[in-house]
C-alpha cells in the first residue's frame, strides 16, 4: 500500500509538466459560423527554448485578427485575402511558456478543424503537434 501511495504521488506530480508539454489551442469546442478568440500556449521542452510557432490555419477558417506579447512578432502567408499560416517569433526558455491570441470566424459548414501546429527549437529540431487532441476544435451547430 506504501508502494502504491509513492506510485501515485510520483505520477500525480508529473501530470502538470505533461499537460504543458506540448502545444495546445483552445478552446477545444467552439460553435460553427461564430467568431471565436483562440488561445495558443506555447511552452519551451526539456532544456531547450522554443524559438518559433507556426500555425496552420485550417481550411474555411477566416482569421479576423492576430495579438501577439510584447516583444515578440508575427509573420503571416496568405492565399487570395485569407490568412493560412501565421508564424510567431518568440523565445521561451524552458520550464516557461507563452500564450498568444488570435480571433477568427468558424466555418458554417464543418464538425471539426484540425490545426497544423509545428514548434521550433534553439537547436533547430521541430516537433509536429498536428492532428493530436490538443490540436483539434470541435465545432457544434449555430442554433441560429
Amino acid at each position: 500500500m506504501k508502494n502504491l501511495r509513492a506510485a501515485i504521488v510520483a505520477f500525480t506530480s508529473l501530470v502538470p509538466m505533461f499537460v504543458l508539454a506540448h502545444v495546445t489551442v483552445s478552446p477545444g469546442e467552439s460553435t460553427q459560423g461564430v467568431s471565436q478568440k483562440y488561445t495558443v500556449q506555447i511552452p519551451a521542452e526539456g532544456d531547450v527554448a522554443s524559438i518559433a510557432l507556426e500555425l496552420e490555419v485550417p481550411e474555411g477558417v477566416n482569421v479576423l485578427g492576430i495579438h501577439v506579447p510584447i516583444g515578440y512578432t508575427y509573420e503571416v502567408t496568405r492565399e487570395n485575402s485569407l490568412i493560412t499560416t501565421i508564424t510567431w517569433q518568440v523565445l521561451v526558455q524552458p520550464g516557461e511558456f507563452i500564450e498568444v491570441e488570435f480571433v477568427a470566424r468558424n466555418p458554417r459548414e464543418v464538425s471539426e478543424l484540425a490545426w497544423g501546429l509545428k514548434q521550433h527549437f534553439a537547436d533547430v529540431t521541430i516537433s509536429d503537434w498536428s492532428g493530436g487532441g490538443s490540436a483539434v476544435t470541435r465545432l457544434t451547430p449555430n442554433p441560429q
